[in-house]
C-alpha cells in the first residue's frame, strides 16, 4: 500500500447485482495511486462475499470491513475513514460507475487549485435501459446555492482529508441518514471553505425505480431538518427557510408523478448543459 494518495471509500449494502461493475470501474482508472476501502453495512445478499473476493485478489489495493448490523452510511463511511491513508478522500457507491479518468482529473484539479476543499463532477443518470439524463451542477457554488438543495453530488466527490478531519468527518446521527452529504457540505462551507464542480459527467449514477423507494417519510423529514440546521449554520436569509418544506411536499406526490417529474427535471438539466 505504498504511494497511496487517494483513499476511495465505499459503503456497500445489498448491491451484489452491480458491485462487480462498480469495483472494476475503479480498477480500470488511469490514475493508480489509490486504495479502495469498502465496508459492508449488514447486507443479506452476496455483497460481502463479492467484496472479499476482490480483497483476496488485490491485497495491496483493497480493504473490506464489515458492520455486524446495518448502521447507516454516515457511520459506515467514518469506519472506512479510520483506515484511510490518502491525502484525498474519494467516494463511490456500490451500484455506480466511475469513468476511467475520473480520479485522475479530480486529483489534478485539487493538486493545482489549493483554494478548493473539495471537487465533484457532473453525472450521467442511468437505469437498465441505459443513460437517460445528466446533472448540471453549478461550477463554483456559493452559500446561497445551498437553499434549493445540495450543490454537490456526493458519490463522485473528492475531498481533502485534512478538511474532513477539521469538520469532524460525517456526523453520525440517525436524523441525518440519506442526507449526511448535504450536512457535510454545510459544515465545510461554515468553516469558510468552498468547492468546485467539474463541468463534465465523469460518473454514472444508477437512478431507477428502486431509488425512489429509498425516499421514504423518515428520509424526507431528515432532509427538512438538515436544511433548517444548515441554513442557520450559513446564516442564510429568512426567506430561504420556506424551502425546508420542499422534501415534505415531494413526499406527498403520487409515486408515478414524482418519477415523471424527476426524470423530466434531469432531462431538462441535460438540455441546459448542451446550450
Amino acid at each position: 500500500m505504498d504511494n497511496i494518495e487517494v483513499s476511495i471509500i465505499m459503503g456497500i449494502y445489498n448491491c451484489a447485482k452491480y458491485l462487480d461493475e462498480s469495483i472494476n470501474s475503479i480498477l480500470n482508472q488511469t490514475y493508480k495511486k489509490w486504495e479502495l476501502i469498502m465496508c459492508d453495512d449488514g447486507s443479506i445478499d452476496e455483497t460481502y462475499r463479492i467484496a472479499k473476493s476482490y480483497e483476496e485478489k488485490y491485497k495491496n489495493k483493497i480493504i473490506v470491513l464489515k458492520n455486524e448490523k446495518n448502521m447507516g452510511l454516515n457511520y459506515t463511511l467514518n469506519k472506512c475513514l479510520e483506515l484511510a491513508r490518502g491525502k484525498y478522500i474519494a467516494r463511490q457507491d456500490g451500484d455506480d460507475i466511475s469513468e476511467s479518468d475520473r480520479i485522475e482529473k479530480e486529483v489534478n484539479f485539487l493538486n493545482n487549485n489549493f483554494q478548493y476543499a473539495l471537487v465533484s463532477t457532473n453525472m450521467s443518470y442511468f437505469d437498465d435501459n441505459g443513460i437517460w439524463g445528466h446533472s448540471n451542477s453549478k461550477e463554483i457554488p456559493s452559500k446561497n446555492d445551498f437553499i434549493k438543495g445540495s450543490p454537490f453530488c456526493h458519490a463522485p466527490c473528492m475531498i481533502r482529508k485534512k478538511v474532513l478531519s477539521e469538520v469532524g468527518r460525517y456526523t453520525v446521527d440517525s436524523k441525518l441518514l440519506r442526507v449526511e452529504d448535504y450536512h457535510l457540505w454545510f459544515k465545510i462551507y461554515a468553516k469558510g471553505y468552498v468547492g468546485y464542480n467539474i463541468q463534465e459527467p465523469l460518473y454514472k449514477m444508477r437512478d431507477d425505480n428502486d431509488a425512489y423507494i429509498r425516499r421514504n417519510w423518515k428520509n424526507r423529514i431528515n432532509e427538512a431538518r438538515v436544511r433548517f440546521i444548515g441554513y442557520k449554520m450559513l446564516k442564510l436569509p429568512i426567506y430561504s427557510y420556506i424551502y425546508c418544506l420542499r422534501p415534505i411536499v415531494l413526499f406527498f406526490l403520487p409515486s408515478k408523478l414524482y418519477l415523471v417529474l424527476h426524470k423530466k427535471n434531469k432531462k431538462e438539466e441535460s438540455k441546459d448543459e448542451k446550450i
